[in-house]
């Protein structure tokens, strides 16, 4: 039996990539489908599967009942035999409804965007307070859609979406699916607690926090490493890591500073992940500056920086001084004209060579000088300890020894003023 089921987990998944393409939209809605695919060809790579083929079906709207016409659905079924295809991934997220009717027309294993990136959640949780918050994410997704997903709920082992809760058979119970999210649920509300400890601990002291955030796959892991030796994983890949990572890095002036890395964007990113990872994500709202790295390389840029800036909007994080890092400069062979309107800095960079990363350390330290007081001042030689102070939260221009005490001329936080 075990060897059968070891079996049943090494199947390849073979789908077929379907989605909907919206005739009164822009005359850009073809590109924009294509790119679409494009990255959940690659979400579907990162979960262990092939993506075989593709359909797309232009229509006015997508349909309530099955998302696809009558007329495609029996297309996709001649797909899946001609492509020994073992199920489709449709690149919007589909009601109960669809999904039953879907896999009953199709007689296939239907999946959706939200099933594929959840299971990559699943696998690449490697902390416990990640693993708390894909499980909630995935339950909830589940629970909604329990009289929509039978027989691929039914499978045992093997293939996108059977990764965490959906492993067994008896979590599909109503019931129990609701006593484990409130189980879940407080654990959920203890990281949130113990997250704002931190952030208040954090804000006590002055040192200011600065939050990556990016489309995945932008490279925000690979700056972290390079300013700060964090040894976070970092791999070409999207969602390489989804555990939050914050070390201290120092400025060209001298002053700290904590670098927190936050998981990263994508396009229709499941609602059900914003809530879960929410107390992850907030980490750019009680931020001091935004850090926002953008994948330079990738044709699908302008998009991508949309998507990042629609989910910062939507966590209420916008109103932060934001310095734009164009990394994976290295990777463009002519010169590249790069623009962010809602930037208060852009820097060119690459996190590979290295090229750059100096002058995104000093707009960053010019960022946060504008939001310090500028302060001359003299110390008695008793009060060096507040000079310590500076030089650890502030930034500090110039310290002359005399006779009658220490000069020193400095930028401190605001908050720290009256410490110095």
């Amino acid at each position: 039996m075990a060897k059968e089921l070891h079996e049943l987990n090494e199947l390849e998944e073979r789908v077929i990539l379907v989605a909907v393409e919206m005739d009164e939209r822009s005359s850009r809605s073809a590109m924009d489908t294509d790119a679409c695919l494009d990255e959940l060809e690659e979400l579907v790579k990162t979960a262990g599967g092939t993506a075989v083929a593709r359909s797309v079906q232009k229509r006015e709207r997508i349909h309530p009942g099955h998302y696809l016409g009558t007329g495609k659905i029996e297309e996709l079924k001649a797909m899946l035999l001609a492509y020994d295809a073992t199920g489709i991934v449709c690149d919007d997220e589909l009601s109960p409804a669809q999904l039953r009717n879907l896999e009953q027309m199709l007689g296939t294993k239907v999946m959706d965007r939200t099933i594929v990136i959840l299971d990559i959640f699943a696998a690449r949780a490697l902390s416990g307070e990640g693993k708390i918050q894909v499980e909630l994410a995935q339950l909830k997704y589940r629970l909604s859609r329990l009289t929509g997903m039978g027989a691929s709920m039914s499978r045992l082992g093997g293939g996108i979406g059977t990764r965490g809760p959906g492993e067994k058979k008896l979590e599909t119970d109503r019931r129990y699916i609701k006593e484990r999210i409130a189980e879940l649920n407080k654990d959920a509300q203890e990281i949130r607690t113990h997250r704002e400890l931190l952030r208040a601990q954090r804000s006590k002291k002055g040192t200011p926090v600065i939050s990556l955030v990016g489309y995945t796959n932008a490279g925000k892991s690979t700056i972290l490493n390079r300013l700060s030796d964090a040894g976070v994983l970092a791999e070409d890949k999207l969602f390489a890591t989804l555990d939050t990572t914050t070390r201290k890095i120092e400025l060209p002036g001298g002053s700290e500073v904590f670098l927190t890395d936050t998981v990263g964007f994508i396009r229709k990113l499941p609602h059900h992940l914003i809530d879960a990872f929410k107390s992850t994500l907030e980490e750019a709202k009680y931020a001091d500056l935004i850090l926002h790295v953008v994948d330079a390389s990738n044709p699908q840029m302008d998009e991508q920086m949309y998507v990042v800036y629609e989910t910062l909007q939507r966590l209420e994080a916008m109103d932060k001084p934001v310095v734009t890092a164009f990394n994976k400069m290295d990777r463009i062979g002519e010169s590249l004209t790069v623009r962010d309107f809602k930037a208060d800095r852009i820097v060119q960079v690459s996190a590979k060579t290295g090229e750059g990363l100096e002058a995104l350390l000093q707009a960053i330290e010019e960022i946060l000088r504008e939001q310090k007081i500028y302060i001359e001042r003299v110390y008695s030689y008793q009060e060096s300890g507040k000079i310590q102070l500076i030089r650890k939260y502030g930034e500090l221009l110039e310290e002359e020894y005399k006779e009658d005490g220490i000069h020193v001329s400095a930028y401190v936080p605001k908050e720290l003023d009256g410490r110095v």
